[in-house]
């Protein structure tokens, strides 16, 4: 299942090194010279992604097809902006405070595009920018944010298996289980020794 629906994927999932600017978070944050991250290495980082058919999410076969294998049985529809999210300036911030899920965070976008920023094995910022078609699944224990770009808007659903518990763990959250399992699991990808952090 983790190799379907991969076609055209490269043109709604892109990501990069971050350079280390204080400047707007919304803006791309690309290295001097830029640093490309290609989705292969994405996929060793445990993210796994896919190109769907927004304009047809509600009967799209192969969106059927990933949940079914995947087990996501809770799917909610979210619009984050400043006219349709309440709360909105608290909510982006919190965002964008590096944390991790004791499960998956599946996000597919149906309009729009924004930032998923995460760690690499070696504590260094990846930003992954999703378009309107791109389906992603952050690994549960993997360090992670989230920003708008400067279009400010995503339509996105979120999907989840069982009943969703939607708890960020801040950073330093090392000692939860699915840290731990997270970190194993790059080990035995051969990936080398992931270097923690404080």
């Amino acid at each position: 299942m983790e190799t379907a629906f991969q076609e055209g994927k490269e043109e709604v999932i892109s990501a990069w090194y971050m350079d280390d600017s204080e400047e707007d978070q919304r803006l791309p944050h690309h290295r001097n010279p830029k640093q490309f991250v290609s989705l292969d290495k994405l996929s060793e980082l445990g993210i796994l992604s896919w190109r769907l058919d927004s304009d047809n999410y509600e009967n799209d076969e192969n969106l059927k097809k990933i949940r079914e294998a995947r087990g996501y049985s809770y799917v909610d529809i979210c619009d984050v902006c400043p006219e349709k999210l309440p709360n909105y300036e608290v909510k982006i911030k919190n965002f964008f405070e590096e944390h991790l899920h004791t499960d998956e965070e599946i996000r597919y976008c149906l309009e729009g595009s924004g930032y998923f920023d995460a760690r690499d094995q070696n504590d260094q910022w990846i930003r992954i920018a999703v378009k309107k078609g791109g389906m992603i699944v952050l690994p549960a224990g993997m360090y992670h944010r989230f920003t708008l770009d400067t279009n400010n808007y995503i339509k996105a659903m979120r999907l989840f298996v069982g009943e969703p518990i939607w708890t960020p763990y801040n950073r330093p959250h090392d000692h939860l289980l699915a840290r731990k399992e997270y970190l194993d699991s790059l080990l035995k990808k051969g990936d080398g020794q992931p270097v923690e952090a404080n």
